[in-house]
């Protein structure tokens, strides 16, 4: 036996075995680059159990077509050592094993026993969040957080983690509190910063939110595609909601696409900027096209709704039908064929009424759009993505309401928009330009 980071029994006499487990769970922690030292260590020691779950977790996290095949690669290897390993192993083996299998209630249980018996295994807390995101467990997420916080108040990312839980939960005065704690103790704490942008995109503070997250914007450098482009794509969502579309454009061109084109997430951020650079009235130009070149070499994967909905408003925006249509007929045989659990349930109720607004939207079937998208709207917490992400799929319905003349039935919500975020001039432009299409 041999210590992790945690000063927790790990079942390896490998030291390479120890420090890659220890460079994974710090990478995974705070958006670095390093993960993959998790590979190397898995090949170093293939008795070791964590480092072929962790290993597995991380093809999952890549979220690609070959992500599970891949993944029960790493998984079978441990099977036949899980018996002379530790309990937390085995449970965190049993718990990727549940993730790749699509039983995400399971994987929720699995990774909050972890983290409630073992909590100084904060790699395990931020697991917890993980999936309790994707479900759109926000509670939890808070739930988990809280818990573990007395046995890392010392530490930035724990007091990230809570941030983000207190403003998905709407507690947005304690948000910043823990969010501006993180950062007192690491300035560099780029969740943190993700969590105040929530924060101040919620309540309409665009410029200080701007101001905010330029000031932070040296920390992201050295950071994974992901975060670096996603705390870009909150600026960016600043300059759009002050209306200064043309800096949020730039932005788009300079930050938000281009790190690693190829990585869902950097897609994702891409697509949701330019629908909204597109709201804003802004010719983009061959940019869907381009975007669309790296979704449509993805072809159909389903790994979720949220993932499905974004690429085919980027297919069918850039006029690749066949591509959109190929992909919906994929994903209604997918759902149809999946055994009765809740992310089929999820996909049912809420992803496919999603996929087939956007595709709609896509292609200018504005009376679709209208039609189709409430049903999916009701329970859109659920596909994952944060309370800003999901903001896209109520702007797609309100922009579809009204140009299919419907100004009367949405008018309501925009008055109620401006409301919540009087200082957002975005909802006064609104108000005023969608009402006359």
């Amino acid at each position: 036996m041999l210590k992790d980071r945690w000063d927790l029994d790990i079942a390896t006499d490998n030291p390479a075995a120890i420090e890659g487990l220890n460079t994974f769970d710090t990478s995974f922690l705070t958006y670095g680059t390093t993960a993959g030292a998790i590979w190397d260590a898995a090949r170093a020691d293939p008795a070791c159990v964590m480092a072929q779950a962790k290993a597995a977790a991380l093809e999952m996290f890549l979220q690609t077509g070959e992500s599970i095949t891949k993944a029960q690669l790493w998984l079978r290897n441990a099977d036949p050592h899980l018996a002379k390993t530790t309990e937390r192993e085995r449970l965190w083996h049993a718990q990727v094993s549940a993730w790749v299998a699509g039983d995400v209630e399971t994987a929720i249980a699995l990774t909050e026993e972890i983290a409630t018996r073992w909590p100084q295994d904060l790699a395990a807390v931020k697991m917890t969040q993980f999936h309790m995101f994707h479900v759109g467990d926000l509670a939890g997420m808070l739930r988990i957080a809280e818990f573990a916080l007395p046995h890392h108040r010392d530490a930035a990312e724990m007091h990230g983690m809570l941030a983000f839980g207190l403003e998905e939960m709407n507690r947005l005065d304690e948000a910043e509190t823990a969010a501006r704690q993180a950062i007192a103790l690491k300035r560099c704490e780029p969740w943190a910063h993700h969590a105040l942008a929530h924060v101040m995109e919620t309540q309409g503070r665009c410029a200080e939110g701007l101001e905010t997250m330029l000031g932070f914007a040296d920390c992201w450098t050295d950071k994974n595609s992901f975060m670096r482009s996603h705390n870009w794509w909150h600026t960016a969502l600043f300059a759009i909601d002050a209306d200064r579309p043309d800096e949020a454009l730039r932005l788009y061109d300079e930050q938000v696409w281009g790190v690693w084109k190829e990585y869902s997430q950097d897609q994702v951020n891409a697509v949701a900027l330019l629908a909204r650079l597109e709201f804003a009235g802004l010719e983009i130009g061959a940019r869907w096209q381009d975007v669309a070149d790296y979704i449509e070499k993805r072809g159909p994967e389903h790994v979720e709704p949220f993932l499905d909905a974004h690429y085919l408003l980027a297919l069918s925006r850039a006029g690749r039908e066949a591509a959109a249509q190929e992909l919906l007929r994929s994903l209604r045989d997918y759902v149809a064929g999946q055994p009765e659990q809740l992310t089929t349930r999820i996909w049912r109720m809420v992803g496919l009424p999603l996929a087939e607004g956007t595709a709609a939207y896509g292609r200018g079937d504005w009376r679709q759009v209208y039609e189709k998208l409430p049903r999916a709207l009701e329970g859109l917490q659920q596909i994952g993505g944060s309370h800003a992400q999901r903001d896209l799929f109520w702007q797609l319905w309100l922009q579809a309401g009204a140009k299919a003349g419907e100004k009367a039935a949405i008018k309501p919500y925009l008055e109620r928009r401006l409301q919540e975020r009087p200082g957002v001039a975005k909802h006064r432009r609104e108000l005023s330009q969608l009402l006359r299409v």
